[in-house]
């Protein structure tokens, strides 16, 4: 994930400055000088880095930060702001218009994902934000766009205008408009064609679209793991065209994330949407705020809280919870809840939301991923009655379980013994909840997870 190497960085600078009982000048310019390094290493421009660690010292001095009994707080919290300030804080919302369609012109360079990335802009819209959508195939030099931008509106069951390749970009922009504005669109997204680099001609057609339907939005999509590349291109194509936001993908990548953090100051264009894997699915909404969170090791609340909803019926949820509390769950209902986890994403991702969670290391979540997988094969592999009623397995039904899976016996019994602890854990956490308190050995971790 993108800032992981500076999280580790910055939570290890915070942590020694915990260990001090005040604040001087002396330790507060040498943690500054570490916290200079760490941006450096993650690849933000040296004059954002210049301008931020003078801010954060301002502010210190401002707020009497040297005073204070406790001034690590202090000085997290505004570490924690200026980075939502450089992330473009407020300024990350779509301008949606109430009475006619909002068009969004998505433009970036040849390869960087932009067909791709047009889809999953309509698939977010239609599906978490309840918009309907057009979409428009103006990438008429490459008829391969064209038909990936129709395969994927097909998947996605959103219309796409497609006129061809021997129709102008202009004339498609234009003829899209009037369709999203007659037939009562909320949001038209154009797919615009791309060069292998930035050039005259490439200006000049975006232009003409632009001035043709005049876009709400126009979002250029960069890619995080180009590193000071993307700055620079923001910076052209907003010198050119006057961008209204950016979509930064591969941020679940290895990026250093200076680009993320670099981008708004540079160009005053901030980050609107984020890209996190491959899938259709995997663009999200960008927020300042939380995203400081998580650079500071901060988890996501409420990111975790929406995917949540997204996957899980609050009304079954409650059904669940109170038959989990009460320890009168079985192996099926186990199995239900593991599902609902895996579809809110990766385990390594949902971990990175969850405040104050331990590091895991790569290893640790290849097998937990690898241990979920087992666990519902061999629960597939037993009777009804044998997943309703775990307490009838005697050996002979672990043997025939275990050959009908491919596992073992032990393997057998790890999804029992798993199933036990989880079993009693609940029953430990009904009787603890209304002090508040959580039950002894209780690790923060969700049902399922291992």
């Amino acid at each position: 994930m993108a800032f992981e190497s500076l999280t580790d960085k910055l939570s290890g600078i915070f942590k020694k400055l915990k260990g001090q009982a005040r604040l001087t000048e002396s330790n507060m310019d040498e943690m500054l000088k570490e916290i200079r390094v760490a941006l450096l290493e993650a690849d933000v421009n040296f004059k954002v880095v210049k301008e931020f660690i003078n801010n954060v010292k301002e502010k210190a001095i401002g707020q009497d930060v040297l005073k204070q009994l406790n001034p690590s707080q202090m000085i997290v919290k505004i570490v924690h702001d200026e980075l939502e300030q450089l992330l473009g804080s407020g300024e990350n919302e779509i301008n949606y218009q109430k009475n006619r369609p909002t068009v969004i012109m998505l433009v970036g360079l040849q390869g960087s994902g932009k067909t791709t990335t047009a889809g999953k802009l309509a698939y977010l819209m239609k599906n978490k934000l309840n918009k309907k959508v057009l979409l428009a195939a103006c990438d008429v030099y490459r008829p391969a766009a064209i038909d990936q931008l129709e395969q994927i509106a097909n998947d996605i069951n959103v219309p796409v205008v497609n006129m061809g390749t021997n129709v102008s970009p202009v004339e498609i922009s234009k003829a899209a408009y009037k369709k999203a504005f007659d037939d009562h669109f909320d949001v038209l997204i154009i797919d615009t064609a791309g060069r292998l680099q930035i050039d005259e001609q490439l200006m000049d057609e975006l232009n003409h679209i632009k001035l043709s339907i005049n876009p709400d939005e126009v979002l250029l999509l960069v890619d995080a793991m180009s590193g000071q590349d993307a700055v620079n291109v923001a910076s052209a194509f907003n010198e050119k065209i006057s961008l209204t936001g950016v979509v930064m993908s591969k941020l679940d990548g290895d990026a250093r994330g200076g680009a993320a953090l670099s981008v708004k100051h540079i160009t005053n264009v901030p980050i609107k949407f984020s890209g996190i894997g491959e899938k259709i699915v995997d663009l999200d909404i960008f927020h300042a705020d939380r995203m400081a969170d998580r650079i500071l090791g901060m988890g996501d609340v409420m990111t975790l809280v929406e995917k949540a909803q997204e996957e899980i019926d609050e009304k079954d949820a409650k059904k669940t919870v109170n038959k989990m509390m009460s320890g009168k769950f079985d192996l099926d209902d186990m199995l239900e809840q593991m599902k609902k986890v895996q579809k809110m994403g990766s385990l390594g991702g949902l971990l990175k939301l969850v405040p104050g969670m331990p590091k895991v290391s790569p290893e640790q979540l290849a097998h937990s991923e690898k241990e979920m997988k087992n666990f519902e094969i061999i629960i597939n592999s037993m009777t009804k009655e044998e997943r309703k009623n775990p307490a009838i397995f005697k050996y002979s039904r672990k043997i025939r379980v275990a050959n009908g899976s491919g596992k073992t016996v032990a393997d057998v019994n790890r999804v029992l013994k798993k199933f036990e602890q989880t079993k009693e854990m609940m029953k430990q956490m009904e009787s603890y909840k209304k002090s508040g308190r959580m039950p002894p050995g209780f690790n923060g971790k969700f049902p399922g997870m291992f």
